[in-house]
């Protein structure tokens, strides 16, 4: 899909930090909170996001044949997802204009945006060897 193609489904932006806030005052974490509340609400209000939330930084992966539980996300990660915004634009150039605006990036925040795919690809995959019956 080039950048130009229209996307029915939207785009996810994924904010990745290692803990931006280290080092800022409360008044500069505050004004931080309250621009990225803003940015979030007129998002909202032009109808461009349908939702979005933090992530809790506790939570458990479950891996492997045998579903192994662990605590996560890892200690060791460089960088963890913070949280998403669901964005209900239709290309790939306007999801990036929009994560461009990310109040965290002055602070070592990554905005990751990722189309969302129909199906998943892995159907479309199967299908191109050997039609299936649902397909």
């Amino acid at each position: 899909m080039s950048t130009h193609d229209t996307n029915k489904n939207g785009h996810l932006i994924i904010f990745r930090s290692a803990d931006w806030y280290r080092g800022l005052s409360p008044k500069q974490m505050q004004q931080v909170a309250d621009d990225w509340m803003a940015w979030f609400n007129r998002l909202k209000d032009e109808g461009k996001c349908a939702g979005g939330n933090p992530l809790e930084r506790e939570g458990k992966i479950v891996s492997g044949a045998n579903r192994i539980v662990s605590d996560g996300p890892f200690a060791e990660s460089k960088e963890t997802i913070a949280g998403y915004f669901l964005l209900t634009v239709n290309t790939l150039e306007e999801a990036v204009r929009i994560a461009k605006d990310c109040p965290g990036l002055p602070y070592g925040v990554r905005v990751e945006v990722r189309p969302i795919a129909p199906q998943c690809p892995m159907v479309d995959e199967l299908a191109a060897k050997e039609p299936l019956a649902y397909a």
